[in-house]
């Protein structure tokens, strides 16, 4: 079981499909939860108590929140061109990267690119 589906019967359909504790990802349906305004709160006090056991989380949620559809994208991070060379090339992390970049001109970038190009055709 996805925790999508976890979500849609926390939200929407309001239904007990919680068979083994085990397929409750409480970092997941607490994320799916906090992009909507009036679930945010819920999630919130789901993570400050991440102790609890995962029965007790999914019976909090289901009977707290109230009956609607909520349907949202996932924020994904994108990775640019310029972020993955300087990691390659200089060995930083993703955060690092991102705070490097705006202090590399575009001739620092280019050269940094060149670099890092491991064979292949180049036209």
């Amino acid at each position: 079981m996805n925790p999508f589906e976890i979500i849609k019967a926390i939200s929407s359909t309001k239904k007990d499909i919680l068979e083994n504790e085990k397929d409750y990802n409480g970092f997941m349906i607490n994320r799916g939860l906090s992009y909507f305004p009036d679930t945010v709160i819920f999630a919130n006090e789901m993570n400050k108590y991440h102790h609890l056991d995962n029965r007790l989380q999914f019976d909090f949620l289901i009977n707290i929140v109230r009956k609607r559809k909520r349907f949202s994208k996932w924020n994904k991070s994108i990775e640019s061109e310029n972020i993955s060379a300087i990691k390659q090339h200089y060995g930083y992390s993703n955060e690092k990267a991102r705070d490097v970049l705006p202090l590399l001109s575009d001739e620092n970038l280019k050269t940094i690119r060149g670099r890092i190009q491991h064979g292949g055709i180049q036209r």
